[in-house]
């Protein structure tokens, strides 16, 4: 609208009595008022996170107009409305001066006061690009109207805290902090001259705002120096603007809990087991500097709930990629998954804690070439039983494991476990899966353990603390899980490879499993004990190898102090025998195997003795290789087709066995008629020990 109409808008105005437009009460104005940032709380009710939840604008907390600079009100009432106390909505002496000074083409200056200013943004139908005449009508008489309902205080205080200053940053409180680091309250003259001019045009280049800031000054009679607001201008509005949280022990953490949970602010964290475990984790991020460690994340969870009590995904400053979320990026499992593996050969009672396993050299002939693999010590113990293969992490016995339960049946078996990030089908791991070469998250690894705390039953982890009775879904047997805790809760069978005095060992009951993934790139140790299980991972985001950091030196420590702390007022309590198990001592010959009172399933128990079987270590099936694929050939007769299965060297007294039934065929060649499907065939001694396993397919 040209300013020529301003006298017909004043005219009309001053004789129209009534305007059907009612504005809001200014309460309800201030309980619309949302920050962008919401302020979530922990299981206590203290405050451990605030975060950006609009990204539309950036707002703090309603700022009342006693907590505000009276420099800055004086600045903001001098530039904008010098007559805001003495007129009501409109200033008409303003609005006739503008007049005057556009027809004798002097420079133009606002008419619009404070109130008429928050007619615009209480009114949103007054606003628009293009200026009219009904538009200014409208604003002068929505004007008047607040004027009749609010205090001279309360339309100051809603105009500051409603109109943008600069970019996004909407209200006094966002302005000021976001530009300054302060509080409203602290505002000087040189500051509050700087933002009382960004108001005429919030995204004005900073040296025209400076001449705008300079010049209000002067007509003022300030003392600011024009340089000294030139040089804040430029140094304030020429970088990014910044607000540092209230308060921030969770920031990975509360992404996801708003994503999961937008409605309630209450979350499942610990404030003060929160500060613990962020000054610890430094701490020890710190004491591995030397030895190239720049990232490491820690969770700890609630065993009974699920209730996630504390969730650091990584050191913060000074993490390498403190953006990055540790606890969901996705790592080499390395031994970790052992325990599942042993567990679930148990469970099939394809072995007992007690059975020997040759840890001896093995070559896997593979669809992609030979798979050696090697312990991490590159040393070689015989015939060791799965006690102390498990608890010792020897990688050998692992394997052999892995041929006699198959690999399908492990790769569903962590499925079931909430593995999620097994991306590929179970060939695509094979027999190295065994050995954690999938890539995994720590929250889907603590939550696994925390499936063996609890008996075998699986359930999802939770953020919140609405739901503490939780009924989860019963996927390993009780049975065989209470074997693998009795395992990696054993001292002294862990002392084979790291002494009886180690990080893993508590004062009192407690289970837990290190891991180290190929050249030291990743570093676990996740274990449980009554109430909690926590896990922690130690390495570089960029994939970048450690040096000389094994699970014992680099996260179990960390581990330990957690675990420690917890349990610091209730030390935990081991699990109780459940039915259907039997305690035997028992004994072993050839092997350096120590007697021991071991844990059996009801019906798997061995005679006292169990003896070693000398074997040649070498002893391999060399045809079918694994992840063969046979067709069977439409063509000729089902009876007159045969797969030769051989094994070397010759001369051994081994007998077949196809998918773990006995063939009763004890000679290194067998003719065997195809069936359609997945079959494993191995080699057993005359003991029943398998000696080798090849998996393949029939089609």
């Amino acid at each position: 609208m040209s300013l020529p109409l301003i006298p017909m808008v004043l005219i009309i105005s001053l004789f129209i009595p009534n305007f059907n437009w009612m504005p809001p009460e200014f309460k309800d104005i201030k309980k619309s008022y949302k920050k962008s940032d919401v302020l979530l709380l922990d299981r206590h009710g203290l405050p451990i996170e605030e975060i950006r939840t609009d990204q539309k604008g950036r707002r703090l907390n309603w700022t009342a107009v006693t907590d505000i600079s009276s420099a800055f009100l004086k600045i903001v009432v001098f530039s904008e409305d010098r007559h805001f106390y003495t007129h009501s909505g409109v200033d008409y002496k303003a609005l006739i001066k503008a007049v005057i000074d556009t027809f004798t083409k002097k420079k133009r200056r606002g008419a619009s006061t404070i109130t008429m200013q928050l007619a615009v943004v209480l009114k949103k139908d007054i606003k628009g690009s293009k200026k009219t005449f009904a538009r200014k009508l409208a604003q002068i008489l929505a004007a008047r109207q607040i004027e009749k309902l609010w205090s001279k205080t309360e339309i100051l205080e809603a105009y500051l805290n409603l109109i943008t200053f600069r970019g996004e940053l909407q209200g006094i409180s966002a302005a000021s902090y976001g530009l300054f680091g302060k509080s409203p309250a602290g505002l000087n003259e040189t500051e509050s001259v700087i933002l009382a001019s960004l108001i005429v045009s919030p995204n004005a280049d900073p040296q025209i705002t400076a001449r705008r800031a300079c010049a209000l000054s002067k007509s003022m009679g300030n003392n600011s120096e024009c340089t000294q607001i030139e040089t804040m201008t430029k140094e304030r509005l020429s970088i990014p603007y910044r607000i540092t949280p209230a308060v921030s022990l969770a920031p990975h953490f509360a992404r996801k809990f708003l994503k999961v949970s937008a409605d309630n602010l209450t979350t499942s964290l610990d404030a003060n087991l929160q500060r613990y475990l962020i000054e610890t984790l430094n701490n020890s991020i710190y004491r591995l500097r030397q030895r190239n460690v720049k990232d490491g994340a820690i969770l700890v969870v609630e065993n009974k709930t699920g209730q996630i009590l504390g969730y650091v995904g990584n050191s913060g400053l000074s993490s390498s990629a403190r953006h990055v979320d540790g606890i969901t990026a996705k790592r080499q499992a390395g031994s970790t998954l052992k325990p599942f593996l042993y567990e679930l050969a148990i469970e099939k009672k394809y072995l007992t804690a007690a059975s020997l396993i040759e840890d001896t050299p093995v070559q896997l002939q593979t669809i992609s070439g030979l798979y050696v693999p090697e312990n991490y010590d590159n040393t070689y113990r015989g015939a060791v039983s799965l006690r102390t293969a498990l608890s010792s992490s020897i990688n050998i016995p692992a394997v052999k494991t892995i041929l006699l339960t198959g690999v399908e049946p492990f790769y569903n078996r962590l499925k079931q476990l909430g593995f999620d990030s097994l991306t590929e089908g179970a060939d695509y791991y094979g027999a190295s899966l065994a050995l954690g070469s999938a890539d995994i998250t720590l929250m889907e690894l603590v939550n696994a353990y925390r499936t063996l705390a609890n008996k075998g039953i699986y359930s999802k982890l939770t953020m919140t603390i609405d739901n503490t009775s939780v009924t989860g879904k019963k996927i390993m047997n009780e049975r065989a899980v209470f074997i693998i805790s009795s395992i990696l809760s054993d001292r002294e069978a862990r002392s084979t490879t790291f002494g009886l005095e180690n990080p893993l060992s508590t004062k009192f009951w407690s289970a837990a499993k290190t891991g180290t993934s190929k050249d030291m790139r990743d570093n676990w140790c996740v274990g449980y004990s009554d109430t909690y299980t926590v896990g922690v991972w130690i390495g570089n985001f960029s994939g970048e190898p450690m040096r000389d950091v094994t699970g014992i030196t680099g996260a179990a420590p960390l581990w330990l102090e957690t675990m420690t702390y917890l349990h610091r007022n209730n030390p935990s309590k081991p699990p109780a025998a459940v039915s259907e198990l039997i305690q035997r001592q028992v004994s072993f010959s050839g092997t350096s195997e120590s007697p021991l009172l071991e844990w059996f399933i009801k019906g798997t128990e061995p005679n006292t003795v169990i003896a070693a079987v000398k074997s040649d270590s070498t002893t391999q099936i060399t045809y079918p290789i694994d992840g063969a694929i046979f067709a069977i050939d439409l063509d000729i007769p089902k009876d007159a087709q045969r797969i030769p299965f051989n094994y070397k060297p010759s001369g051994y007294n081994f007998q077949w066995v196809i998918d773990r039934k006995n063939t009763g065929v004890f000679k290194d060649v067998f003719l065997w008629k195809p069936t359609h499907g997945k079959h494993i065939v191995s080699i057993a001694n005359k003991t029943g020990v398998v000696v080798d396993s090849v998996r393949f397919v029939v089609r």
